[in-house]
């Protein structure tokens, strides 16, 4: 059973903006297997934090249909979601640069909940990915708690990717201010993203539950991999993603996707680089003053790399995160590589 309710406190207050306001939380109670019921609740609650424009999308998601042959690229916002969907898509389409230049990647690898992610963002994100011909090739941001219903039975290829906490927090904050139209502090940013205040929260809980899955000895078809591994090693990631999806491919063609795959040849790729987006962003999210600011520089795809929270984070905040990150990784066998 899932139900929700309003959901404000001061972090929220902070970071409300025209592209993420109107937060709720989202609870889903799953029945207890096993153990004493005298003792133990026959229910136990996850829950996350969406917003309004999330609502009407809960139940058509839940119950949208699953295939065997979709692929599934899954994360936390801003932890190199589009940089791994070129990368699968590529991966599972022979290579097809020319077909992925004509395209734009939300064309080739649509983004679900898209219209119930972004409060002025019109659209039926839900029923296009439906729509599209298999095998489908789906982008998401959504915690386990609320993936469709049927992803559990037919078992399609899931890949999850995360990234260390202060990274994809100061990442996420670039993203709220140059596209979701946040003008506050980033130290109020940053609370909200430790206090589980925010848009997909919790962020731990997230990257629990995937990993959880992933280590099941039934889920030979969900890949976790690290933003961190990606950057350490491209060549390696690229090879564990071919077997998973089935493929194999010569030195030479994972030299040339390596090369494709850069920071800089992400940046210059029309059909990845989001262009679209930041133009919408600044029609309809940026505020009045905002708007008067002619000379932006904001890519979608940054800067690409690990530590960057250095830029961005006073030692204080340094220390808060690390804290953070001590209480997610105590309770799973998993470190943040970086």
């Amino acid at each position: 059973m899932i139900r929700y309710e309003k959901f404000n406190n001061e972090y929220t207050d902070r970071i409300d903006c025209p592209g993420t306001e109107k937060h709720y939380r989202i609870v889903r109670s799953f029945p207890n297997i096993g153990g004493d019921d005298s003792r133990s609740p026959k229910e136990s609650d996850q829950w996350c934090i969406m917003i309004e424009k999330f609502l009407p999308l809960i139940n058509p998601i839940q119950q949208m249909p699953v295939y065997e042959d979709d692929v599934w690229v899954i994360t936390f916002p801003k932890c190199g979601t589009t940089w791994t969907q070129e990368m699968v898509w590529l991966l599972n389409n022979n290579l097809d640069y020319a077909r992925a230049a004509k395209l734009t990647l939300e064309e080739r690898f649509p983004f679900l909940e898209l219209s119930g992610a972004l409060s002025l963002m019109d659209g039926d994100s839900v029923g296009r990915v439906q729509d599209l011909p298999r095998p489908r090739h789906i982008k998401c941001h959504l915690p386990v708690m609320l993936l469709p219903d049927a992803i559990r039975t037919a078992r399609p290829k899931i890949i999850y990717v995360s990234r260390n906490p202060k990274d994809a927090a100061t990442s996420f904050y670039h993203h709220y201010r140059n596209i979701v139209g946040y003008d506050g502090p980033r130290e109020h940013f940053f609370d909200a993203f430790l206090n589980d205040s925010l848009i997909y929260a919790p962020f731990g809980e997230h990257v629990r539950a995937y990993w959880e899955w992933s280590k099941r000895p039934d889920a030979d078809n969900v890949l976790f991999l690290t933003y961190e591994q990606m950057k350490r090693d491209l060549r390696e990631v690229i090879g564990r993603v071919s077997t998973f999806l089935g493929k194999r491919y010569s030195a030479s063609e994972v030299d040339e996707l390596e090369k494709h795959l850069s920071v800089e040849s992400m940046r210059n790729n029309k059909s990845c680089n989001m262009d679209d987006l930041l133009e919408w962003a600044k029609n309809t999210t940026y505020s009045e003053a905002r708007k008067k600011v002619t000379k932006n520089d904001f890519k979608f795809i940054r800067n690409g790399t690990v530590g960057s929270y250095r830029q961005d984070m006073s030692d204080e905040y340094v220390q808060r995160f690390e804290q953070y990150e001590k209480v997610i990784t105590e309770r799973i066998d998993f470190d943040f590589f970086f």
